[in-house]
């Protein structure tokens, strides 16, 4: 159907710009996920300093505030959104919000907090256990979302799994004997960020990608502070210090709010199970942040098979991108994306 006289012409833009994510939104979860990297960057500091629950309390807290000059319009959606979607995102901000971002910094501050010799080990243990959230997210995207994926997905995703592999094997072939706490925490981690890309498809379909990035947040307070209140480790507020704001903020507006609407934003065109593979930029981009000179990165030695594995993921990230229009995943599409409910006009 076409629409005529100025009106038509104002909708043109945003139908050009909803396009170009619609065609790349692969790349832009993967540019997402890369975003996430810059949280090596704030949060280790603050694990020397904080419990993980107090991190991740004020973390949540400054995103949501973010959120307050459009809350009133996303508050309206809410009020006529479906169960199937408020339950989703009810499960993604305790899951894959609190839950597993408290479990991911305890076990960055794990790696920090152990002798020099392990820290290496502890943290190329987390690069090795992020490659299984590919599996579980198109795992559990073939149970609850009815996903099908074709021959040609299959050989990409391993490729991609492969190129993460040689960056993480690169500097410690020894990583899967890194301490068995910090595993515990990264894996149930991942679980949770994998069932949250599957969940936040079904939030999708009846709500807007900003409605979606608003209430992860917003929904997680009062879990974080129950969370942060009941951790012996915390302390309740006396160790937070003004000199900490800096790299609060710089974790909750870079990974935090910008990387979580551009994540969502293009979730809302992609299948789960692409998604869960173009979600390997993460720790793509974290090798790098590692093997940058200092002060830039941690000044890690980058080695030749570590810039091959990089290669490899953007390779079939790239690819699995560019065959989403052949339809390389099948299943059911989630409604027409919206920015945030406009009210009908009569």
């Amino acid at each position: 159907m076409s629409a005529q006289g100025p009106a038509a012409g104002a909708q043109e833009p945003a139908a050009r710009r909803s396009g170009f994510f619609d065609r790349y939104s692969a790349l832009f979860i993967s540019l997402a996920a890369a975003l996430w990297a810059a949280d090596a960057y704030f949060r280790p500091a603050l694990a020397k300093q904080l419990s993980a629950s107090q991190i991740v309390l004020v973390e949540d807290l400054l995103i949501s505030l973010c959120f307050l000059p459009v809350g009133l319009r996303v508050a309206r959606e809410l009020r006529t959104a479906p169960w199937r979607s408020w339950l989703a995102l009810a499960v993604i901000a305790v899951g894959p919000q609190a839950f597993a971002t408290v479990l991911f910094t305890r076990s960055i501050g794990y790696a920090f907090t152990v002798p020099a010799a392990q820290s290496s080990g502890v943290l190329s243990e987390v690069y090795l256990l992020y490659l299984l959230q590919p599996i579980f997210g198109a795992t559990l995207a073939w149970i609850f979302l009815h996903e099908r994926r074709r021959a040609s997905f299959w050989p990409l995703a391993a490729l991609a799994l492969a190129g993460t592999a040689l960056i993480v094997f690169a500097t410690n072939p020894a990583a899967p004997r890194a301490q068995l706490t910090a595993a515990a925490f990264v894996i149930g981690a991942v679980i949770l960020w994998a069932a949250g890309t599957v969940l936040g498809r079904v939030a999708l379909a009846g709500v807007s990608f900003t409605a979606t990035s608003a209430m992860r947040f917003v929904l997680a307070l009062p879990v974080l502070l129950v969370l942060m209140l009941t951790d012996p480790q915390a302390g309740g507020f006396a160790k937070y210090s003004i000199s900490q704001l800096p790299s609060f903020l710089g974790i909750a507006l870079i990974p935090g709010l910008i990387a979580m609407v551009l994540y969502y934003r293009a979730l809302s065109s992609t299948r789960a199970s692409v998604s869960s593979f173009a979600e390997l930029g993460y720790p793509v981009a974290l090798f790098l942040v590692f093997s940058l000179p200092q002060p830039v990165g941690y000044g890690y030695h980058l080695q030749p098979i570590e810039v091959v594995g990089a290669v490899l993921v953007v390779i079939s990230v790239t690819t699995l991108n560019f065959l989403m229009r052949r339809d390389v995943v099948t299943g059911p599409q989630p409604r027409e994306l919206r920015l945030a409910h406009e009210p009908t006009k009569g």
